[in-house]
């Protein structure tokens, strides 16, 4: 398992092959639950694009939303399918108005399960969603991972892949949790550097070992090397 000093050095390389990482949209955790819905199935820049018309046209306040023509949310939202992001829009502002008062910064404010607990009541927000939305809120220091993070850490030997990604995704924290001091802006940047590597070079399919800046200190790399 690598070390922390390691992990300390696949973050900088990757820092500096991939640049500074942006910042997140938004801070506001409602926000930021808005920005898993906006775009359904779309990469980045449709997202963000989907994101900004809609805080420019409609607004973020759960009112606004549900009063909002379906034909102008439905224009905003596109995607492949229209429709379900549309209906996930108005879910996310009608459980907000109606359980949370419109807003979510108390309620990310609660002890850790009880803050994670109430994010998952929202469309498209399991455990590891919900833990994004409270270290991007800058609400809780948890070591949040999407996707591409987890596999680039599983493939540089921290945890274990497991039959569910629940279970993954909890191995993978609990490997790390020791190597890494809680602090929101620390774990940020990890996040974000892990998710830009795991998107542009440790792919899922034909990773892009022969040019990756960390491929010294992998253990999926060693063992395709040696395979091969």
């Amino acid at each position: 398992m690598p070390t922390r000093p390691e992990l300390a050095r696949v973050l900088d390389a990757l820092e500096k092959f991939h640049g500074r990482p942006d910042p997140p949209p938004t801070t506001d955790p409602l926000e930021l639950v808005l920005w898993e819905n906006v775009a359904y199935l779309a990469d980045d820049r449709r997202r963000a694009d989907a994101f900004r018309a809609l805080k420019k046209r409609v607004g973020t306040r759960p009112e606004q939303i549900l009063s909002a023509r379906g034909d102008l949310l439905l224009e905003i939202t596109g995607g492949i399918v229209p429709g379900n992001s549309l209906e996930k829009l108005r879910r996310t502002a009608a459980i907000a108005l109606e359980q949370f008062r419109g807003s979510l910064k108390a309620t990310v404010k609660l002890p850790l399960p009880e803050a994670r607990k109430a994010l998952m009541k929202f469309p498209s927000i399991g455990a590891p969603g919900a833990d994004k939305i409270l270290l991007l809120s800058r609400s809780h220091p948890v070591f949040a991972l999407d996707s591409n993070g987890l596999r680039v850490l599983l493939r540089l030997g921290h945890g274990r892949e497991a039959k569910s990604y629940a279970a993954t995704y909890r191995s993978v924290q609990e490997a790390i949790a020791p190597h890494l001091e809680p602090d929101c802006d620390r774990f940020i940047r990890a996040h974000l550097l892990l998710r830009r590597h795991g998107q542009t070079l440790c792919r899922r399919n034909r990773p892009r070992c022969e040019v990756c800046p960390v491929a010294k200190l992998c253990v999926y790399y060693r063992t395709a090397r040696r395979s091969a």
